[in-house]
C-alpha cells in the first residue's frame, strides 16, 4: 500500500503540486485572517459587552417578574375579590406609616437642633 501512495505521489506533475500548495497557501490566509479578526481587541469587546448586556436583560427580566410578583401579593392583601380597597386592612396600615414618618422627622429634628 506504501508503494501505489509513493506511485501517486510521483505521477503528479508539478502545476498540480504547485496548484495544492495555492489552494493550502490560500486556505491557511484564511484560516489566519479568521483567527485575527477573532482575537482582535475590538470583536473580543464587543463579545463581552454583547454578553454582558444579556446577562444584565436576564437579570433585569427576573427582577421585574419577581417584584410583579410581590406586587400583586401586596396588591392582594389590600383589595378582595372584586378589587376594591379592604379599609380593615389600609387604615391601619396607614397609621403605622404615618408613625414612622413622624419618629423619623421627630429624630432628624432633634439632630439638627
Amino acid at each position: 500500500m506504501g508503494e501505489a501512495s509513493t506511485k501517486d505521489k510521483a505521477a503528479r506533475s508539478t502545476a498540480q503540486i504547485e496548484s495544492d500548495i495555492s489552494r493550502t497557501r490560500d486556505r491557511l490566509a484564511s484560516t489566519l485572517d479568521e483567527l485575527a479578526m477573532r482575537v482582535h481587541p475590538a470583536t473580543v469587546a464587543a463579545q463581552t459587552k454583547a454578553k454582558v448586556l444579556a446577562s444584565v436583560e436576564q437579570k433585569a427580566g427576573r427582577a421585574y417578574v419577581a417584584a410583579s410578583g410581590a406586587l400583586e401579593q401586596v396588591k392582594a392583601q389590600f383589595t378582595d375579590e372584586k378589587g376594591r380597597p379592604r379599609k380593615d386592612r389600609i387604615i391601619p396600615v396607614a397609621l403605622v406609616g404615618a408613625g414612622v414618618l413622624l419618629l423619623a422627622a421627630s429624630a432628624r429634628k432633634r439632630r439638627k437642633g
